[in-house]
């Protein structure tokens, strides 16, 4: 250890997780020939040219895939043994908040949260991510970020705080044919062609729709059209014959300016609840703390706030 700069550990980190030459050294706060620099003497260290340029991209080598989440680990550790330990006072702190969200939760949360800490810690900084679009990249996701707002039921893990709820709802054109005195039948809904949206490899874990489709006999409807982003969603449906399952939340929001309307379906209703999760070494981390607090306050306005039924 006497022969190799410490520093080197953090470099890793940044060049690992963000897989991209600029972006590390933006984390890191460094110039980009010095963190080119980093990583020559990372190649050296390894003998392994760990970051490699496959067209307009870079890709981690076998050797780097393989020492991410041992590097991970290190750093976690490192933080917490050697962390800043010290109370949080919003008002002089100018700590950079790191999360990640669900598109659904960035829609929501995003603003509100953001300015939450601008009133509240003015300066401090947040910084929202997309979450990670593979399940088995969701522990080193917890492991980086002070917080990660995402989906109760699909087996994420850490700590969790509930935050809001929502429930889904039927979104059609407000023309569909289909449409008769604002409702669908359970039969309208097995002929009709769906739009859904799978965002997130989950493994082994079923959707709540997924559910209630099947409960209702209806498991094998017409899949017209799969999108990787719930926010495109109601956009995939406006002037067509589809119909498609969304938060409400999200519904009331584009209603008009899409021409949607919401549909009545025999469908159990289908709830969904966004929560807060974090990693076991951040649970006593006073800011954290603080802005888990201060992110339940924002969850009472929005509950109070949700459009009513």
């Amino acid at each position: 250890m006497r022969d190799v700069d410490a520093n080197l550990l953090l470099f890793l980190h940044a060049l690992l997780e963000e897989r991209n030459l600029t972006h590390a050294g933006i984390r890191m706060q460094m110039s980009q020939p010095a963190m080119s620099g980093a990583l020559g003497r990372l190649r050296t260290h390894f003998d392994d040219e760990l970051l490699v340029r496959t067209g307009r991209d870079f890709q981690l080598t076998p050797l780097a895939e393989d020492l991410r989440p041992k590097v991970a680990a290190a750093v976690a550790a490192a933080e917490t043994l050697l962390g800043d330990h010290s109370e949080f006072d919003p008002a002089t702190s100018d700590k950079r908040f790191s999360l990640s969200m669900s598109e659904y939760a960035m829609t929501v949360l995003a603003e509100p949260l953001s300015r939450a800490v601008r009133e509240a810690a003015p300066g401090c900084s947040v910084v929202i991510e997309p979450m990670p679009r593979a399940h088995d990249l969701v522990e080193a996701d917890l492991m980086r970020r002070d917080l990660m707002v995402a989906p109760l039921g699909f087996g994420f893990g850490g700590l969790v705080q509930p935050i809001f709820t929502d429930h889904l709802v039927c979104l059609v054109a407000r023309d569909n044919p289909e449409l008769v005195d604002g409702a669908l039948t359970l039969e309208q809904l097995h002929r009709m062609p769906h739009a859904v949206a799978e965002f997130l490899a989950a493994g082994d874990y079923r959707r709540p729709l997924e559910k209630a489709a099947e409960a209702a006999g209806i498991a094998d409807r017409l899949v017209a059209v799969r999108v990787t982003s719930l926010l495109t969603v109601p956009f995939a449906i406006k002037g067509t014959h589809m119909c498609a399952f969304v938060p409400s939340r999200l519904a009331h929001r584009v209603l008009e300016s899409l021409d949607l309307a919401i549909a009545r379906t025999p469908l159990t209703q289908v709830q969904i609840t966004e929560a807060a999760h974090w990693h076991q070494r951040r649970d006593n981390d006073p800011a954290v703390t603080w802005l888990r607090h201060l992110l339940y306050d924002v969850a009472i306005e929005l509950e109070d706030a949700a459009p009513s039924q």
